[in-house]
């Protein structure tokens, strides 16, 4: 017995060296960084982009470089709560005010409550909470988890197949390793029509993460007791706690948050110096205001 904890031991210790040798290998493809990239592309980041690619050095290049370029044009970490703020009023996506059991954040998603039609604009509300959420993530803690809750969801306020595909890319190849799981709770029958098409779009990594819930299905309500306390849970979702949007204070608490990324980001610098220098106290003051340059990738 002692032998073959001894042989599983230095397995586990043989796929770490050669991880640790593989993000090496990573970041010398990747060759010299700046900027926001070089901020962006921490060892964690390499094992995540490595992970999602089941550790192929090549393959995990091209996913990082597509990034970088996306990051360089969308410019998810300057989006700010002010340019998103209609499309949260309804409570359809926010971050939750509790965490699951293994400290992570959790983004509750309520797709029966669309309030707009700009489908540009409700990808930049996501992006903006994935952003927001990760920068609330708690230390060592890389991943977060979804309760999506399809109450009064139906195929009139639905997105179009376009734009799920378009989100799910963006979640694949953008924000690999970020989502632990996603509980759809209770979906409607006709969903099974609209998932049956969304589901091509997962690759095999995200599609294990996606669990379904039914009240009535003990297992699957277990599954998702197991990552969740009972307190915590709304009674949406079968627990017990009072779920209750505040858009207000939810909007205070973003732009609370908003300083908070300007400052990871580097650019409250400039946001000071702008502040100080061109407009009066209490201006408010956005990425755009500034004229921020892009970030060299």
């Amino acid at each position: 017995m002692f032998r073959r904890w001894n042989n599983s031991h230095h397995g586990q210790e043989n796929d770490s060296m050669q991880h640790e040798s593989k993000i090496k290998e990573l970041k010398a493809t990747i060759g010299p960084l700046s900027g926001r990239s070089l901020q962006y592309c921490t060892d964690p980041c390499f094992r995540r982009y490595l992970e999602a690619r089941n550790w192929n050095v090549e393959k995990s290049e091209k996913m990082l470089e597509e990034t970088l370029q996306w990051r360089s044009t969308f410019k998810p970490e300057e989006i700010s709560w002010h340019e998103v703020a209609l499309e949260g009023e309804t409570g359809k996506v926010y971050k939750a005010n509790f965490h699951d059991r293994q400290g992570r954040t959790v983004l509750i998603l309520r797709p029966g409550m669309q309030n707009t039609k700009s489908q540009d604009n409700q990808l930049r509300h996501l992006v903006y909470l994935i952003e927001n959420a990760i920068l609330n993530l708690p230390e060592g803690q890389e991943q977060m988890s979804w309760l999506i809750d399809f109450t009064g969801w139906s195929i009139a306020n639905s997105v179009p197949i376009k734009t799920a595909r378009e989100t799910v890319n963006i979640l694949q190849n953008h924000y690999p390793e970020r989502l632990a799981i996603a509980f759809l709770y209770n979906p409607p029958r006709i969903f099974e029509a609209f998932w049956k098409v969304v589901k091509y779009f997962l690759d095999p990594k995200t599609f294990q993460k996606v669990k379904f819930v039914y009240p009535k299905n003990d297992d699957s309500v277990q599954l998702m007791r197991s990552y969740f306390d009972d307190e915590n849970l709304p009674i949406e979702f079968g627990g017990r706690a009072i779920l209750k949007y505040d858009h207000e204070e939810f909007s205070r608490l973003m732009v609370e948050d908003d300083v908070k990324a300007a400052s990871f980001w580097g650019f409250d610098k400039k946001l000071q110096q702008s502040t100080n220098g061109h407009h009066g106290h209490g201006a408010e003051v956005t990425p755009e205001t500034i004229g921020l340059a892009p970030p060299a990738s």
